[in-house]
């Protein structure tokens, strides 16, 4: 069996971080390329950073090149753009549908990627508007196979506090049995080994996971 080499963009978060963990116990990989923005190394040889400018469509191609699925977990916040919707965009949505596109050009036919609860292009809402987008901008790629999830509220340990969450979670994850099964918080890791476990399945298409979905892959 051909060996595989993962790509994956926001190996620092939440999600992205139990991906770049799984992938490297996965045998089917015999490289994991991680495109960051600032140097960084890792302890695993089969792990290669690859420092990427990603407003620089040349540097992004060359990062992304040789790929043979590419899992994007990459998002950011509020709070961190301190109310910038432009800014905000160019990373939720310049990023994964770049990295989708030229994906593509460079001959990877599988894109995995993490949206959110709700989306929706006529959304209201900012967030869920822009997730929506998102979608809508790959679905038009045409791409052989897109695996998107659509997790709700997530259960993990972040690296930077937010405490908006924190809260939720705490109130949420105990009535969590008397809401609807698509907004029921979810492990981080369960969202990222059900992404892993789907990129290996054979199907084609677009393919769209939520709480139901998650779990099944994961039990």
């Amino acid at each position: 069996m051909k060996q595989k080499t993962a790509t994956l963009i926001g190996a620092t978060g939440l999600i992205g971080g139990h991906l770049l963990d799984l992938l490297q116990k996965d045998s089917e990989f015999s490289q994991i390329k991680v495109l960051v923005r600032r140097p960084i190394t890792f302890d695993n040889t089969i792990i290669k950073p690859v420092l990427v400018d990603f407003n620089n469509l040349e540097s992004f191609k060359e990062g992304i090149k040789d790929s043979d699925v590419i899992f994007c977990a990459i998002g950011t916040t509020n709070k961190k753009m301190k109310g910038d919707e432009n800014t905000y965009r160019k990373i939720d949505f310049d990023i994964p549908v770049n990295a989708a596109k030229l994906g593509l050009e460079a001959g990877c036919e599988k894109f995995v990627v993490v949206s959110s609860l709700g989306a929706d292009s006529n959304s209201n809402n900012f967030y869920t508007k822009l997730k929506g987008e998102i979608e809508e901008a790959l679905s038009k790629l045409n791409i052989p196979v897109l695996l998107i999830f659509r997790p709700s509220l997530l259960i993990g340990n972040r690296k930077e506090f937010r405490l908006g969450e924190i809260i939720a979670r705490l109130i949420l994850t105990p009535l969590s049995f008397l809401m609807p099964s698509r907004m029921r918080p979810i492990k981080a890791y369960n969202v990222a080994k059900s992404m892993l476990v789907a990129a290996k399945l054979e199907t084609t298409g677009v393919k769209i996971y939520q709480y139901n979905e998650i779990k099944k892959l994961v039990n």
